[in-house]
């Protein structure tokens, strides 16, 4: 299924709005407050960083100066697993052995083209001097070609988000290369392709409940890390969804993503002491009550808020107090008019122009897990038009066969609320979600410990395939 982004930006911008989030403690004395504090300070958030605003320049000289940038600091922030990455371990030793320790563009050598976006093309790349596990995704961009089209701001906004990202299932950026024509980001290749090429693949073109609930439970965890940090995603589809060499999913494209400056959105922590009993039914809360497992947001992910490392006398003192705290990382207090996305993926709110905000991202978690499910989007119609009329006037209707369990439909039903005020997650976010019955049994602490369903073969760079139309700068043929 080929499918088309759009994007037409209102005059309006998006603006928070007054209300302040904050963590608010009115129960200070209760013992899970110091087993909260205890959890957080085992997890640790060390990074290093490395200086990459370094100019190298090819042979011809001409057009050809390319400049590594990263964040306003000047430095490329490694993530948390960045000693165990062998592309880190091979630009550290390029940089080593660089008479002036720089990392540019001849360092690389771009093999054949993976496919093309709205806004550029990407290229696997190599390192000329780095071992052969050292390989990357390279997503090139004509500057002028952005300018004419008025793309540059969303080439601006995918970098920006990617400097910030640092999470198991989101892209790691490794170096940003800019001439006065080119701008490359260099991202982590994932030889497992998308989700929709793999869904070709599958009997029916279909995934079962079990892969479903496999990769929707790691896309909840992306979407809930990137909404912590004042982000809308705003363009999910198995198209974007990538599966790494472990057969995990890695989250990839922000460059529709809505990033608030100024959001006053804060994590909170909050209390609630009733103990709900979660009905499957069309009565369903929209914010089911809290849970005890642990979320799977923070950098370092598998680290549970009840260390697997802490003595088995201390955990069992704590469970006791597990029913008090609850992280959200919503709502998110932004809004923005402008009409983005893929066609049968757009949220009613967006296709009305009514102004949306991140219950847009729940909405198409409810259409990707159908297109998992079903092999088909839920209101997809002749052509864009009536698809968006479907979107905002037709309910929704569950095809008859394959027949699939009553807690996936009774899921997807609740995220596609045509209502973004009673849409599943448009209050509580990713914690209602986890809560529901369909993910029964996923232990969101250590997703990463989860078995696959795919594990894609090792992956072989044969450059005796590579397209020879490839040189050693993408210059010569994006």
């Amino acid at each position: 299924m080929e499918s088309s982004t759009i994007e037409e930006d209102s005059s309006k911008k998006p603006q928070p709005t007054s209300p302040e989030a904050s963590i608010t403690n009115q129960q200070s004395s209760q013992p899970w407050i110091d087993d909260l504090t205890d959890d957080l300070m085992c997890v640790s958030f060390n990074s290093t960083t490395t200086t990459t605003d370094i100019n190298r320049s090819t042979s011809s000289g001409s057009e050809t100066t390319w400049t590594a940038l990263s964040l306003s600091s000047n430095s490329i922030k490694h993530h948390s697993n960045s000693s165990s990455d062998p592309c880190w371990d091979g630009i550290r030793r390029v940089r080593s052995e660089s008479a002036n320790g720089g990392f540019g563009l001849t360092d690389l050598r771009f093999v054949h083209k993976l496919g093309s976006g709205d806004i550029g093309s990407v290229y696997l790349a190599e390192l000329k001097c780095g071992p052969p596990e050292c390989i990357f995704a390279a997503k090139v961009m004509d500057k002028k070609e952005m300018v004419s089209r008025n793309k540059e701001g969303r080439a601006r906004t995918e970098r920006e988000i990617l400097e910030m990202l640092d999470h198991p299932f989101l892209p790691t950026l490794y170096a940003c290369l800019e001439s006065t024509r080119w701008s490359c980001l260099l991202t982590e290749f994932c030889p497992g392709g998308d989700l929709h090429i793999l869904r070709q693949r599958q009997p029916g073109k279909r995934f079962d409940e079990a892969a479903v609930r496999f990769y929707a439970s790691e896309v909840v965890v992306a979407l809930e890390y990137v909404h912590m940090l004042g982000i809308v995603y705003r363009d999910l589809k198995p198209e974007n969804v990538l599966v790494r060499s472990d057969g995990h999913i890695m989250l990839t494209d922000f460059d529709l993503s809505l990033k608030c400056e100024n959001s006053t959105s804060t994590p909170q922590i909050v209390t609630n002491q009733t103990s709900w009993t979660v009905p499957l039914s069309g009565d369903y809360p929209i914010d089911p009550p809290p849970f005890t497992s642990a979320s799977c947001i923070l950098p370092n992910c598998i680290v549970p808020a009840v260390s697997c490392f802490q003595p088995k006398w201390k955990r069992k003192k704590k469970q006791a107090h597990r029913d008090g705290p609850e992280f959200v990382s919503e709502p998110m207090d932004v809004r923005s008019m402008s009409f983005v996305g893929t066609h049968e993926y757009l949220a009613p709110e967006i296709v009305s122009g009514e102004g949306h905000g991140n219950a847009v991202d729940w909405w198409t978690l409810g259409v990707f897990m159908y297109e998992l499910l079903f092999g088909v989007t839920p209101f997809k119609g002749m052509d864009n038009e009536f698809t968006m009329a479907n979107i905002v006037a037709r309910a929704l209707e569950f095809p008859k066969e394959p027949s699939v369990g009553s807690s996936i439909k009774d899921l997807i039903t609740q995220l596609l609320i045509k209502d973004p005020a009673r849409r599943m997650g448009s209050t509580k976010g990713a914690t209602a979600i986890k809560h529901h019955p369909f993910f029964q049994g996923v232990n969101w602490a250590l997703l990463r410990c989860t078995t696959p369903p795919y594990v894609p073969p090792p992956f072989i760079n044969n450059r005796d395939v590579s397209d020879d139309s490839c040189s050693d700068t993408p210059v010569d043929y994006y």
